[in-house]
């Protein structure tokens, strides 16, 4: 039997939801106050899926998917990162919400973190593991199906492109 109290982590926890909608310039980054990143405190006995859903849904709009795509320690706590595409007809719509722009990923060697990580870093992350999982989770791809899909395909996972 595993010993979980190894996996503990002290101190805070935080989700950072990238809340998603398609905009007249393709994929743009919306949320409740700010096209920003939205951190929520995740309590010791909260599910950060589950929060980050209901934080979505109460503030934005129903997400088409609530997926978790990394995380990473940042701004005094760890972050668990969350995506989450919004339908067109939502609130989000009404809000401001600002262009995503492809930028390189964030890398480092195969056993250690990036030095820094911007935040358009993160989100391409995201979307390339959308687009993957649009490619290989029937849920996924029948949630993410048309407008969505079609966003994707640019995120199209490419494992040896970083080689080319």
């Amino acid at each position: 039997m595993t010993d979980l109290r190894a996996l503990d982590i002290a101190g805070p926890v935080r989700a950072e939801v990238l809340a998603l909608c398609l905009g007249d310039s393709g994929i743009e980054l919306t949320g409740p106050c700010a096209p920003a990143p939205w951190y929520i405190e995740v309590g010791a006995d909260d599910d950060p899926l589950g929060l980050a859903a209901a934080m979505v849904r109460k503030h934005l709009a129903r997400p088409l998917v609530v997926h978790s795509t990394s995380w990473r320690r940042g701004n005094g706590s760890v972050l668990l990162t969350f995506v989450a595409p919004l339908g067109r007809a939502s609130r989000a719509s009404r809000t401001r919400s600002t262009p995503v722009r492809r930028v390189p990923l964030a890398r480092n060697s195969a056993t250690g973190p990036p030095g820094s990580t911007t935040v358009a870093q993160v989100i391409e992350h995201g979307l390339r593991h959308l687009s993957w999982l649009v490619l290989d989770d029937p849920v996924v791809a029948a949630r993410l199906s048309g407008h969505w899909a079609s966003a994707l395909r640019e995120y199209y996972p490419e494992p040896f492109r970083a080689l080319t």
